[in-house]
């Protein structure tokens, strides 16, 4: 008798993914919203992204053996409840990177901003930060690190800037701040409204803030008012409350987008690729085809004419202003741009 083929449940959203496990495997696809508890039941794997919120009560009771978050973030994904089920979680790190990197400097070169008279101040220097330093490097600005996790190890922030900066200092002399940090709310580096009441007023009048990272981690009231009477100005692409965001927050935006930083086609297809390798891996199944999925960056560096010429984020941020309330339609149906 044949053994029972192992039953995956994935995000229909999620692109280039249908068709390379179902050799090996039975898949059910489904809007990740709209993922049950009844629906992971009898599955052996579940295939996700943010939208599919893995708490205890979606995973209590299921059979699962692994977690793949076509994703950077894990926030999503309640580590206990996975550990204490002994569901193994696996995230997608750096797969989006260079992507959030094309948002981030075109929307930054947007503004015409004077590289030799502009410090870029960047929290977080992990996958997405340490590339969106070197491309500023590289473009001539110059660059201040905060990473309390990586400065507490002993790492160098090197070659990117001389030493770490403390956060109050990032903030007190940056002319532009962007994020790049999980959204976490507990540990010793909380993340969680990391911008707030007490030191946004601290922030120098004439700031660029830009949040590509998580909504969560810039408490939205306690900006609005600096937005308002124009003291700083912010371009936003994670928003909290997603996909119901702030009209408030969103009317005072100088640029604003619909979480899409990170969708370069190569982007979503180096996601696709390790969330099936991944599972194939937990699940010791055949490993499928991946040829025509793009392989991991290459750590090319583009000009400034390069990444202008690659992506302009007017046309998304036309498209969220004039509606809004399609946030997800406008993700889901985006069309991916390709990296610099």
């Amino acid at each position: 008798m044949p053994a029972k083929r192992p039953l995956i449940v994935a995000d229909a959203d999620i692109p280039y993914l249908r068709g390379r496990l179902e050799p090996y495997a039975d898949v059910r696809y489904l809007r990740g919203a709209e993922i049950k508890t009844t629906d992971v039941q009898g599955a052996d794997a579940l295939i996700i992204r943010t939208r599919t919120r893995c708490d205890r009560d979606l995973l209590e009771g299921s059979s699962l053996k692994c977690i793949a978050t076509a994703t950077i973030g894990t926030d999503h994904i309640s580590a206990e409840a996975c550990s204490d089920l002994g569901i193994e979680v696996f995230n997608a790190p750096g797969c989006n990177a260079p992507g959030v990197a094309q948002w981030v400097w075109s929307a930054i070169l947007s503004q015409d901003r004077d590289p030799a008279k502009t410090t870029v101040g960047i929290i977080g220097l992990g996958n997405v930060g340490s590339i969106v330093a070197q491309w500023g490097r590289a473009l001539g600005f110059r660059i201040l690190v905060n990473d309390p996790p990586r400065s507490q190890k002993g790492d160098s922030p090197l070659p990117f800037a001389q030493q770490w900066s403390d956060l109050k200092s990032l903030l007190a002399e940056s002319d532009v701040i962007t994020i790049h940090t999980p959204l976490t709310t507990d540990g010793p580096f909380p993340t969680y409204h990391l911008l707030n009441g007490k030191n946004i007023p601290a922030i120098p009048s004439g700031t660029l803030i830009l949040n590509a990272a998580r909504g969560g981690i810039i408490d939205e009231k306690e900006l609005i008012p600096h937005l308002t009477r124009g003291r700083l100005s912010a371009i936003i692409d994670t928003w909290e409350n997603e996909p119901d965001i702030s009209r408030e927050l969103l009317a005072e935006t100088i640029l604003a987008t619909p979480h899409i930083a990170g969708y370069s086609l190569e982007g979503k297809q180096r996601a696709t690729r390790m969330a099936v390798e991944a599972t194939a891996k937990c699940l010791g199944i055949g490993m499928p085809d991946l040829t025509d999925l793009a392989a991991p960056f290459n750590g090319h560096t583009p000009s400034a004419c390069e990444i202008t010429e690659s992506y302009s984020p007017v046309e998304d941020a036309i498209a969220l202003y004039t509606h809004p309330e399609d946030f997800e339609r406008l993700r889901a149906e985006y069309n991916y741009r390709s990296e610099p």
